[in-house]
């Protein structure tokens, strides 16, 4: 079947936008194909700094002939519709249409409308310049005379030419002909800029991409990074080095250049005095190269490798000096700034907060700071961490934000505080707060295991969300500015992958407070004491001016309870957990301890996955289904214990004892917080619940016997409460 090649030749295309316009290019065809008619068989797409290129094989040579039925307008019915149903057809006149009979309506006209269907070529000569001109490129731009006359075409960079052709393997492709703003489709690309300059005739993917490698362009953007990262790791090992990968870098390096070429250049030692992650940040940004470690030591060594576009003929001498002075400069800079940053201690460094606001709602920098360092003493305790350390580490964490280093490189803010703190002799854990409060910051990133970088972390992620929480800047739909899900996760995973056993609702209470004293002069203890007295807390937070909603405390802290339940359920979904186990124990009411919560859920899911489970889940579910009817139809519920007296069957009273039996066990084993026990508790009801709705009738006729049979229901649903509410779980 015949072939599409397509290629967009242009000027250079930044490297940040090559891999999603290739996916682009490829996406919007492969829409217009099928949407034609035109079921393919695989498409691949490509870039280089110079250009775009897609293939795409198996498209059938035409459309299929399109046979269609429209049913038009009764017999007899208004001339006017007659006349609309002719138009919209194409009939010459209504004797040319079909009468069909419906036994319910009558006579109805029917047309039968034949569409042949049209030549691939055709088609895409009519798709591929709409594409092109409404392609979606972050930034483009207009150029030269053709943008002057016509301004018709708006392209990230200039646009030369563009090959498009289509045919058989075994056939001379024909050119699917169209022009964009003057730029007329054609079998003509052209080579590497400087090696192989000259314009090259194409026909079809095979020889495009063979000739394009002969003229010195890889068109396949991961060959360029295999070949980037294969031949660093030779130059390197070389010298006996190990190379420091970067896959992000590698992907940038691909789209900068067409024929990747590695060379070592090297700077002086004096500049290893600098950490290794300044040095490497350094020429990583300056100049997109790779740095080497010494396998040895495990530290950086002062060589670097970049990456040519060219074989040049002196075998990259030019290449490597210029790389080399450039970079020199740029770590003169970086030395600098850090031995200036370290003649300043961090702790001289905060009043300059003062002035910094961190949000107009929220105050400065130094009020946050100010914040997370009491809430960080609170939480210490409670992670085993030494209550000063963790004031002292939150008082300086975020000291490094003032310093030259992380001015010009803020991805390095945390990790050069942790660098100051270690040469201004602070405590080794004081130290690493610096770093690791920021952690985790993704998925892949570790969480902190020192208690006081725990203390401080969760202070900081607490605040943040309590901060926006009470001014009602919470994430909604796909928004999230301030990172709010990001930082709960981070709780999350702090809290689950450390095992720490924490109330949130205390921890959350704390920070409201600490939002409270803004600008007050009461004690810290009082506000707490206050928010917990119902008659003081309703609609605190208004009053104290921190929130514009009016929520009163123990609803902004549901709410907040809520965001958190469902963070974990996307954590636990992540892991192959379900949901709705998530929701059964949440709905429980008073679950905030978040480790509680996963063993919990842990206990339940494999629980459901027994007999004993999937019985139960059912007899509880046709119990709660039952309930709902007779409350609804009753107008009342059914609470309270049911009388023993009126119990007339067996049934009856052996589930009334496993009922109690059960409530007992369960009971004491979640007390215990032994969620297996429980559950193996919970199975023992099982044998009673499906031996009763096998025997007794609920709604008997007695109105007494029923209300106490109903009541016996209540009590299978209340028993199971004392694990997770089954009513939430899904099957």
């Amino acid at each position: 079947m015949p072939d599409l090649l397509l290629e967009l030749f242009s000027e250079e295309i930044p490297a940040r936008m090559q891999a999603k316009a290739a996916d682009d290019l490829r996406r919007m065809v492969t829409d217009k194909l099928v949407a034609e008619g035109l079921v393919y068989e695989g498409a691949k797409a490509f870039a280089t700094p110079r250009r775009l290129a897609l293939t795409v094989h198996g498209i059938p040579q035409r459309q299929s002939d399109l046979k269609e039925e429209r049913r038009g307008p009764r017999v007899g019915g208004p001339d006017a519709a007659i006349q609309g149903f002719l138009k919209a057809t194409g009939l010459a006149r209504i004797e040319d249409a079909k009468i069909q009979t419906d036994p319910k309506k009558g006579d109805f006209y029917i047309a039968l409308i034949e569409k042949p269907g049209r030549a691939t070529i055709d088609v895409l000569a009519e798709i591929l310049p709409v594409i092109i001109r409404t392609f979606p490129w972050p930034k483009s731009m207009r150029w030269g005379e053709r943008s002057a006359k016509s301004g018709s075409l708006s392209w990230v960079r200039p646009l030369h030419s563009i090959i498009a052709t289509f045919g058989p393997e075994t056939e001379e492709p024909d050119v699917v002909k169209f022009a964009v703003d003057g730029i007329e489709t054609g079998q003509t690309t052209f080579g590497h800029r400087f090696m192989a300059p000259a314009a090259i005739s194409v026909r079809r993917f095979e020889d495009y991409e063979a000739k394009l490698k002969a003229a010195k362009v890889v068109l396949d953007p991961q060959a360029r990074k295999d070949i980037i990262l294969e031949d660093a790791k030779e130059l390197a090992f070389a010298q006996g080095l190990d190379l420091v990968e970067d896959q992000v870098l590698a992907d940038e390096v691909a789209g900068l250049v067409e024929w990747p070429v590695a060379l070592m250049g090297s700077f002086e030692k004096e500049y290893l005095s600098i950490p290794d992650e300044v040095i490497r940040a350094t020429i990583r940004n300056n100049q997109k190269c790779f740095v080497v470690r010494d396998p040895k030591t495990g530290k950086l060594a002062n060589k670097f490798i970049l990456t040519a576009n060219i074989e040049a003929t002196d075998g990259g001498k030019v290449i490597i000096s210029g790389n080399e002075r450039v970079i020199r400069a740029r770590l003169s800079d970086a030395k600098f700034f850090y031995e200036t940053d370290l003649k300043t201690k961090l702790e001289s460094r905060l009043p300059k907060f003062e002035q910094i606001v961190f949000h107009e709602k929220l105050g400065t920098q130094a009020e946050r700071i100010k914040r997370i360092e009491r809430l960080a003493a609170e939480i210490a305790p409670l992670v085993g961490a030494d209550v000063e350390k963790a004031k002292r580490a939150a008082h300086l964490a975020k000291a490094d934000l003032l310093t030259e280093v992380v001015g010009e490189f803020p991805e390095l803010q945390g990790l050069m505080g942790k660098y100051y703190a270690q040469a201004q002799g602070e405590d080794a854990s004081v130290a690493a707060a610096s770093e690791e409060h920021y952690k985790p910051q993704g998925p892949a990133d570790r969480v902190p295991t020192d208690p006081v970088s725990v203390a401080v972390a969760l202070a900081d992620k607490i605040d943040t969300l309590v901060g926006f929480w009470t001014i009602d800047e919470k994430p909604t739909g796909s928004k999230d500015p301030y990172a709010l899900r990001r930082a709960a996760l981070g709780v999350i995973r702090i809290l689950l992958e450390q095992g720490r056993r924490l109330s949130l609702t205390t921890i959350l209470e704390w920070s409201i407070a600490l939002h409270i004293m803004r600008g007050s002069e009461a004690r810290f203890e009082n506000i707490v004491e206050a928010m917990r007295d119902p008659t003081r807390g309703s609609d605190f937070l208004r009053k104290r001016g921190t929130t514009s909603s009016g929520d009163q405390l123990p609803a902004l802290i549901r709410d907040m309870i809520s965001f958190f339940a469902d963070r974990l359920k996307v954590q636990l979904r992540d892991q192959g957990a379900r949901h709705d186990l998530v929701d059964a124990v949440f709905s429980l009411g008073g679950q905030d301890d978040l480790l509680q919560v996963v063993r919990r859920v842990d206990a339940l899911g494999k629980f459901l996955d027994t007999d004993d489970g999937k019985n139960l889940l059912a007899g509880t579910k046709r119990a709660s289904n039952i309930l709902a009817i007779e409350e609804k139809k009753d107008k009342r519920t059914f609470d309270g214990a049911p009388d023993v007296g009126l119990y007339a069957l067996l049934e009856e009273k052996a589930l009334a004892k496993a009922i109690d039996q059960v409530k007992s066990e369960a009971g004491a084993a979640v007390q215990k917080e032994d969620f297996a026990a429980a559950m193996s508790a919970m199975a023992k009801l099982r044998p009673a619940v499906d031996a009763f709705f096998d025997k007794v009738k609920v709604n008997d006729d007695e109105p007494k016997v029923r209300e106490n049979r109903l009541k016996l229901l209540n009590e299978i649903r209340a028993a199971t409460r004392a694990v997770a509410d089954f009513s939430k779980i899904e099957g």
